[in-house]
């Protein structure tokens, strides 16, 4: 099942807003994500957080277009986007796409990435999209498993860009880019993996153990 899902960061691209939930079989908005949706003239099927960011004339108007509202206390642990991905992943959503999820506050988009390393989305297809950009984690492996391994689709020339998370990433193994990785470990902390380019259409990305943040930006 794929999901969209605006967050409340700065949203730039509304014709892939628009063209992603069309596609979606359940749009989320979390909190203040609802005004990026409606702007592009969706409505969301959930919109969940504090609502802090909506009057209660906006509310009623939701419900009126067929919102569901699940409304949180202000003083929740969870941020509306943390909500708003539980929610996704209990629904048995399979894809994730999360919109508007950086720009702004710093602390918010640090933090928004690193929602993507939740346990309970262990296993589903998460992804940060912000118009050329695109974030996702590969995995390591667990269990004896031999590690998580991603294609990368993209053009020539695109940006791929590999950091670690919580600690180094062994067993890194990069092919079809320029500054290709074969078992190597890229440490948590230096920037060894940054600013990497795709040389054909397809890389892939492999990791024995640890977490990678990988970010690919798309040539315009």
């Amino acid at each position: 099942m794929r999901t969209v899902i605006f967050a409340n960061g700065e949203f730039t691209d509304s014709q892939g807003a628009q063209d992603l939930s069309r596609s979606a079989d359940l749009v989320i908005a979390a909190d203040g994500g609802t005004h990026h949706a409606l702007a592009v003239d969706v409505v969301p099927d959930v919109v969940i957080g504090d609502l802090d960011s909506l009057s209660p004339q906006e509310q009623a108007r939701l419900e009126t277009a067929g919102a569901r509202l699940i409304p949180f206390s202000p003083h929740k642990d969870e941020t509306d986007l943390e909500l708003a991905l539980l929610y996704a992943a209990l629904e048995g959503a399979t894809e994730i796409v999360i919109l508007a999820a950086l720009g702004g506050r710093l602390d918010q988009t640090v933090a928004n990435l690193l929602l993507l390393a939740m346990p309970e989305l262990d296993g589903l297809d998460v992804r940060i999209v912000d118009g050329p950009q695109t974030a996702f984690l590969v995995r390591g492996g667990r269990d004896g498993d031999d590690g998580g391994d991603v294609v990368i689709e993209g053009q020539p020339g695109d940006t791929v860009s590999l950091i670690p998370l919580g600690g180094d990433a062994v067993g890194v193994t990069a092919e079809g880019v320029k500054w290709p990785l074969q078992e190597d470990t890229l440490r948590f902390g230096p920037a060894r993996g940054v600013s990497n380019v795709l040389t054909a259409k397809q890389a892939r990305v492999r990791v024995r153990e640890g977490v990678l943040l990988c970010v690919v930006i798309r040539r315009e």
